[in-house]
């Protein structure tokens, strides 16, 4: 299994080795080599395979990728995956990809001659008559077109212009044939959804036959670290607040708005540092900072998640019944916060950027009971079977191969 990406993109594949291997499955995940990511793989005992650059090296700068960047480094991960997969492949029954489009992987598939599983944690980025594509780097060809269809054929030529040469000439080093629709290539007739059916429904919203399988957890089991265990129990429920890998992308001056908008309510608050390196602003102890923790456990004792929207932490915090207040930045993140809107489980803030009285706002709508109430209803309607279900339709691929 490979993929590219945040720690969103890579847990998930965790959780679906765990579930294979509990089927007898052997498995290796081919992923970025991030430091937190070796770590998450070696807890789980899942042999990792270094795919590409680091994560971190290409977000965590002060200012967030251009487009010349993701020119460079498209070409730089289909060569990537032609080198570190083509050697990984050969001894493999099926190859699944997910994470940034992984083109390279289906033509690794197809020159061994073994089957592929494209898979998505959002319906973002598939084609759809019900709502336009993202923002790609480079142009395509033509004005910008108003029609839905126009606007998703300019995307497939991005794609192409972002990925295609490079493809193209790998391809034939390997003695394959063209492909002249790089995206849809990659992501096949039937794409699986590893995305819980509640906080992601599906049914008739993209132009494919989607499989859902639920979301990939991770079952996580470890203790909270005894000092922030002390911090909870020393008053009321804190607020949480976190923006995961976010870094160039986190809202400017998060801690102290986040901070002073918790006081603002009596609220204490657990700020989670991440990838944006978030800090308390002064020495009072209504403020515990953490690093990678739990957050399985630590969202149970929390009064409410503050978070980017992130798929991962979006199920998590609504497993946990606890209700949220996203603060959506890129990608699908605007989505899930309109679903946990929609849910009634908590706010979707109007703007990447919130202001103490923005969220001093929002922290009074998932405070009241009756949000409270309902993210607790909520949680019990979130399926934590999602990477079993994909683990043994896998094999059925496996089998039927």
């Amino acid at each position: 299994m490979t993929t590219w990406g945040s720690r969103g993109d890579v847990e998930p594949l965790v959780g679906l080795a765990v579930a294979l291997r509990e089927l007898g499955v052997q498995v290796r995940v081919s992923a970025p080599p991030d430091e937190d990511f070796v770590r998450l793989l070696g807890r789980a005992g899942v042999p990792h395979v270094p795919l590409g650059p680091t994560v971190r090296s290409v977000v965590a700068n002060p200012k967030p990728p251009t487009g010349e960047d993701a020119f460079r480094l498209a070409p730089a991960l289909v060569a990537a995956r032609f080198e570190t997969l083509g050697a990984a492949a050969g001894e493999s029954d099926v190859l699944l990809a997910t994470g940034l489009l992984p083109a390279g992987a289906r033509d690794v598939a197809e020159h061994h001659g073994i089957p592929y599983v494209y898979s998505c944690f959002h319906t973002y980025g598939l084609p759809s008559r019900h709502f336009a594509p993202g923002v790609r780097p480079g142009t395509a060809d033509g004005a910008e077109p108003t029609d839905n269809r126009a606007q998703w054929d300019q995307d497939a030529q991005r794609v192409n212009a972002l990925y295609g040469e490079a493809v193209a000439r790998h391809r034939e080093a390997l003695g394959l044939p063209p492909v002249d629709n790089v995206r849809d290539y990659v992501f096949t007739e039937q794409p699986w959804l590893a995305a819980d059916p509640v906080l992601c429904p599906s049914d008739g919203l993209t132009d494919f036959d989607l499989v859902q399988t639920g979301a990939w957890i991770l079952p996580d089991d470890r203790p909270l670290p005894e000092d922030l265990e002390a911090f909870l129990g020393a008053g009321a429920p804190p607020v949480y607040v976190g923006f995961g890998s976010m870094a160039a992308h986190a809202p400017k001056d998060a801690a102290r708005v986040s901070i002073e908008s918790a006081r603002a309510h009596g609220r204490r608050l657990v700020l989670a540092s991440g990838w944006a390196g978030l800090a308390a602003v002064d020495e009072a102890d209504d403020c515990f900072v953490v690093g990678e923790v739990n957050q399985q456990a630590l969202f149970r004792r929390v009064a409410a998640v503050v978070h980017h929207g992130g798929a991962g932490t979006t199920t998590t915090a609504s497993r946990a019944g606890s209700p949220q207040v996203v603060v959506p930045q890129i990608a699908d993140q605007p989505l899930l916060a309109a679903r946990v809107a929609e849910l009634g489980i908590g706010v979707a803030h109007d703007g990447r950027t919130p202001t103490t009285e923005s969220l001093t706002d929002a922290f009074a709508t998932v405070l009241d009971p009756e949000v409270q109430a309902r993210a607790k209803v909520v949680s019990e309607t979130i399926r934590t079977d999602g990477a079993m279900v994909a683990a043994k339709r896998l094999v059925d691929v496996i089998k039927g191969a």
